[in-house]
């Protein structure tokens, strides 16, 4: 009987240790670059409390429509139409402090309206 042939090698053994070379050189990049991320503990975002917006909402009072002026804080649909009525009585606002004559507004949802609105600049007149 014949003795079986061993297989041979599919790679020969001088690649196979420059295969080995550069896999642990790849691994080892890879590593760095994991604990230079932060590992485990950085750079993440915890998807129920996402960073906060850097953007903020901004109405004119003066040429803001209803749909606008409703999604300021405190006011709702009835509030931003009764905005829109005494604009269209009265003309435009002259200062945000003449939002208070608008049924519905006072101080306090005023103070909490004020930072999402535009000042208003007066109108110089010509001589």
């Amino acid at each position: 009987m014949n003795a079986p042939n061993p297989t041979p090698a599919v790679l020969p053994p001088r690649v196979q240790s420059l295969l080995a070379a550069a896999t642990l050189c790849a691994l080892t990049a890879l590593a760095v670059w994991f604990v230079a991320a932060g590992g485990l503990g950085g750079g993440l975002v915890h998807h129920d409390a996402p960073p906060p917006a850097t953007m903020r909402f901004t109405v004119n009072v003066n040429a803001a429509g209803a749909a606008e002026l409703a999604q300021l804080p405190g006011l709702g649909p009835a509030t931003a139409q009764r905005i829109i009525d005494h604009r269209r009585v009265h003309g435009p606002f002259t200062s945000l402090d003449g939002l208070l004559d608008v049924p519905g507004i006072g101080p306090a949802t005023l103070a909490r309206m004020r930072p999402h609105l535009r000042p208003i600049h007066r109108r110089e007149e010509a001589p």
